[in-house]
């Protein structure tokens, strides 16, 4: 049973969001590092491609979250398979060195990758504690076959 406070209408909302923002990331990016590259210096030019990568990374990870979370509400995934196949992995928040380099825009669009990773990040943790909280017998019980096998 899918949690309460992840609604397949959540999710698809969040996938749509996420998927506009990686289109935005592309574009943005692409442009930046196509015509003007000539122009830039080394610094901006290096600020784009790390800037660029770690948002791009992280709209990537957000989608496949969400993709996961898809698959679980169409019956594709356990809830198993989605506990232990689906964590979010942990932010890499853009450099604020790099960021003094870039336009407002393009540091607008990084901050919005990251608060829209933070929201899935509070979701994805929330689901989590849920399901611990739902399931000690069964933990307790994993907890002790690791440690039997772990023994030997």
């Amino acid at each position: 049973m899918a949690s309460r406070d992840i609604s397949e209408e959540i999710i698809e909302d969040l996938y749509a969001e996420a998927l506009l923002l990686a289109d935005d990331a592309r574009s943005v990016f692409d442009l930046r590092m196509g015509g003007e590259a000539e122009e830039a210096s080394d610094l901006l030019k290096i600020a784009l491609s790390i800037e660029g990568l770690r948002t791009t990374t992280r709209v990537m990870h957000v989608l496949a979250w969400l993709l996961n979370q898809r698959a679980y509400f169409s019956g594709e995934l356990s809830e198993s398979q989605l506990r232990r196949h689906n964590a979010l992995p942990d932010e890499r928040l853009a450099d604020p060195a790099n960021l003094e380099l870039l336009e407002p825009e393009t540091r607008e669009l990084i901050h919005e990758s990251e608060r829209l990773h933070a929201r899935v990040a509070r979701l994805d943790r929330d689901w989590r504690q849920q399901r611990e909280a739902a399931s000690p017998p069964v933990q307790a019980l994993q907890g002790r076959i690791a440690q039997a096998f772990g023994q030997r």
